[in-house]
């Protein structure tokens, strides 16, 4: 059995040995464009270096700086909102605010195509998250960077496992939200990038075509290179909603049974009164 959490140590499996990625561990470095060269995640001193995490046979993407890699969700993105030819360009970080002047947060990356004099002629949105994580990561993360080996293995209390609930409704939800309503409000196309196994735990949402969408789903994966004992980010597929449709179903849950829930009270009622002391009676309305 496989108890190595670690996929991905600073862009590299725990398996590759080759020099550049000794060189990337030994130095901490970021091999997916992050704002510096070295990795920042968690802490800028003892950075927690783990970009995607073995759960089952699949890799979970954790860190949302490993989506950068090759710049693909730039191009994907760009494809969906303009036709073939259009000068664009990307700016990251952007602040965006609401009608009455506060923060609504920032946006990933903002997409702009432009004409000949350098003046915006559109623009859209791309949000980019990773998957949270339960259980302590930090702690077969440091182990390993003790002592790296290519049969690592991880025994220790906590283990760590993607939260998706936590994921969506902690973070991806609000988003869409928030930020993702002023862009509706604007007629402004809107790009998430997410993994694949992330999306698959969403309620299924209702499609629509790629012309008529507000909002373009890529769903990407990591695939194994056996030759560079590495992964690649791939697009593994584009699904095309419109806003409102999108929206109502992921922050809707499916009601259960409301019989069951009456069961779940009436359970708790009959305690009450069969247990409750004589000083102590149910409520009445009178």
């Amino acid at each position: 059995m496989n108890n190595n959490p670690l996929a991905e140590i600073f862009g590299f499996p725990v398996t590759n040995e080759s020099e550049r990625a000794k060189r990337y561990r030994e130095n901490r470095l970021c091999p997916y464009h992050n704002r510096f060269p070295n990795c920042t995640k968690d802490k800028a001193e003892n950075p927690l270096g783990v970009c995607s995490i073995n759960h089952g046979s699949d890799q979970v993407i954790t860190c949302p700086s490993r989506f950068r890699e090759d710049w693909i969700i730039l191009k994907n993105a760009a494809e969906f909102v303009w036709p073939k030819g259009t000068k664009w360009t990307s700016l990251p970080e952007i602040r965006l605010s609401d009608g009455d002047g506060q923060s609504a947060g920032n946006i990933d990356y903002v997409i702009v195509s432009y004409n000949d004099q350098g003046i915006i002629t559109d623009f859209a949105s791309i949000e980019v998250q990773g998957v949270y994580i339960s259980g302590n990561l930090r702690n077969p993360f440091q182990s390993y960077m003790n002592n790296p080996a290519t049969d690592f293995q991880w025994d220790g209390k906590n283990y760590p496992h993607p939260d998706y609930l936590s994921s969506s409704r902690k973070r991806l939800i609000p988003q869409m939200l928030y930020k993702g309503g002023i862009f509706k409000s604007w007629n402004k196309k809107q790009c998430v990038v997410i993994q694949k196994s992330f999306f698959d735990t969403l309620p299924k949402l209702p499609t629509t075509s790629k012309e008529n969408a507000d909002i373009a789903w890529f769903l990407y994966d990591l695939k194994y290179d056996a030759t560079e004992r590495q992964y690649h980010l791939v697009l593994a597929e584009t699904v095309y909603t419109e806003f409102q449709a999108a929206l109502q179903r992921v922050i809707y849950t499916k009601p259960g049974d409301m019989n069951d829930f009456v069961s779940v009270l009436q359970g708790k009622l009959d305690e009450r009164i069969h247990n409750a002391p004589e000083t102590h009676s149910p409520f009445e309305l009178l």
